[in-house]
């Protein structure tokens, strides 16, 4: 019964090794490096607040998990996420375009 346990624990391990690989391979640094001139203003600024439309402090989010700045990014352009900014430029990206930004950011 032990055995039959570690081995799903592997296999469960090894499914997610597998699946946050290929979210960072679907997109391209380089192409997010570029895209990245809309972002890198207040994501890029150590100790930055904004204060639109509340003053809080805006997280850096070089090195975060590219799954999940894609789904954060997908939650702003389809509504389950809200903020005005982040709202207004998602909605303005492609899916590819947010892989690509992902994968600069996760690289980081």
């Amino acid at each position: 019964m032990k055995q039959k346990i570690m081995i799903n624990l592997l296999l469960a391990s090894g499914l997610l090794f597998i699946f946050s690989g290929n979210a960072q391979a679907e997109g391209d640094p380089a192409a997010g490096k570029e895209l990245n001139s809309m972002c890198i203003g207040c994501h890029g600024i150590d100790g930055y607040r904004t204060a639109f439309p509340t003053a809080y402090n805006v997280p850096k989010i070089g090195g975060q998990h590219a799954e999940y700045l894609i789904k954060s990014l997908e939650g702003y352009r389809d509504g389950t996420r809200s903020h005005p900014s982040m709202t207004a430029l998602a909605k303005t990206l492609t899916d590819q375009e947010i892989k690509d930004l992902a994968a600069f950011y996760a690289s980081n």
